[in-house]
């Protein structure tokens, strides 16, 4: 018996959006993950389907043709309700670098001036805790990471920048995340990560999924610039563990 109550609507002409309650809630996410397991191996095994997990919902596409909505929801409520018991879905636990200079991390000073600690206690705080990937967007490999605690919650700036720098890890509201490419952004910017996690040369770009964790440690200026070129020359290998969920 599964514990939530899904709501399953039309998303366009190819896609189906199932969600779930909308609180930002690890037991919410697992029960997604799972279910996507599920219909991956059991349902949806054809390569034209393709699934997008994030925070309270899970997005099914048909790429190559319109849905038929109404055949696929009753089908979709089918395979929720019956989906019984799942395997534990294979999570991994990522030790990310980040590098707190005060070159990379250009907010850092007005993080602490605005929630009253010193960037010292910042970037302890900061790394002390493991976050989840919540979901994966607005960049390729932009990983949104919940799991922040309450005394480094802090508003986006008001003012975007138009440039923020590739590896770059910042702070918006609840949540931490890290830049894996040049854009522009909003997020205050802490430090900066000099390993890429996403390659759009590769068969799988982004090393991280949806309901991985991250722990960032910190590093410095030195082993910052050597990791950068083990990171650019592909000899680099972050630290990893394997968790079930």
């Amino acid at each position: 018996m599964n514990a939530y109550s899904i709501s399953i609507k039309p998303f366009g002409q190819h896609a189906v959006l199932i969600e779930w309650p909308k609180k930002v809630d690890e037991g919410i996410l697992n029960d997604i993950l799972k279910f996507n397991a599920h219909i991956k191996q059991k349902h949806l095994q054809n390569h034209i389907w393709e699934t997008v997990p994030a925070y309270n919902s899970l997005t099914l596409i048909q790429k190559d043709s319109a849905i038929d909505f109404s055949a696929i929801e009753t089908q979709v409520k089918s395979w929720y309700l019956n989906m019984g018991e799942q395997t534990l879905v294979e999570k991994t636990v990522w030790k990310i670098p980040v590098c707190y200079d005060l070159d990379f991390g250009i907010d850092l000073e007005e993080v602490s001036n605005r929630l009253q600690k010193s960037t010292d206690e910042i970037i302890s705080l900061h790394t002390q805790h493991t976050y989840t990937v919540y979901g994966i967007g607005f960049l390729p490999g932009f990983m949104y990471l919940g799991g922040l605690p309450d005394s480094l919650e802090i508003p986006r700036r008001a003012s975007p920048r138009l440039k923020v720098a590739k590896g770059a890890v910042g702070l918006a509201g609840k949540q931490t995340g890290m830049y894996p490419q040049e854009s522009p952004g909003g997020w205050n910017i802490i430090g900066n990560c000099p390993i890429p996690i996403f390659n759009g040369d590769k068969k799988e770009p982004c090393l991280v999924s949806v309901g991985d964790k991250i722990h960032f440690h910190q590093i410095s200026r030195a082993a910052y610039d050597l990791h950068k070129i083990e990171g650019e020359v592909g000899i680099y290998q972050l630290e990893k563990e394997g968790v079930n969920a």
